[in-house]
């Protein structure tokens, strides 16, 4: 036997869809104005009826994310989440376990690490150079 799909009901969707129009929702709450925060989702439920579903901001995954405070580096810091909107900040949430950690970027702390060491074996050469002169 073969199943035979009722021309009917389709054709009654097809004509409600088309006489009038997509269907309308109303905010259920004292909010009627379409701002960021006052987002909706128009759900239908198990007994047919078209109602809003209000949406919460979206989590931390979707934040923006800290970025290295060294002038000019606008990178994004890995593995560190975002502390807005959280009551207090949770220390792992801002932890990376090196020198400037959850501050800076993985190339600025090299270059600085590189920078400071120049620095002490130029002071070192100055101070031998020093040394040899007067002979």
């Amino acid at each position: 036997m073969e199943a035979v799909v009722s021309t009917q009901s389709t054709w009654k969707q097809w004509y409600q869809r088309r006489v009038h129009g997509v269907q309308r929702v109303t905010y259920k709450r004292r909010h009627p104005w379409a701002t960021k925060r006052n987002k909706v989702r128009q759900i239908r439920t198990p007994g047919g009826k078209l109602t809003v579903k209000y949406l919460n901001k979206r989590q931390i995954r979707h934040k923006s994310v800290p970025t290295c405070g060294e002038a000019g580096c606008d990178q994004q810091l890995n593995g560190i989440q975002p502390n807005r909107g959280k009551n207090s900040p949770i220390s792992w949430r801002r932890k990376v376990s090196r020198a400037y950690g959850g501050k800076l970027c993985t190339q600025c702390v090299r270059k600085r690490v590189i920078r400071a060491f120049l620095v002490e074996e130029q002071k070192i050469v100055k101070k031998v150079m020093k040394g040899q002169r007067p002979q």
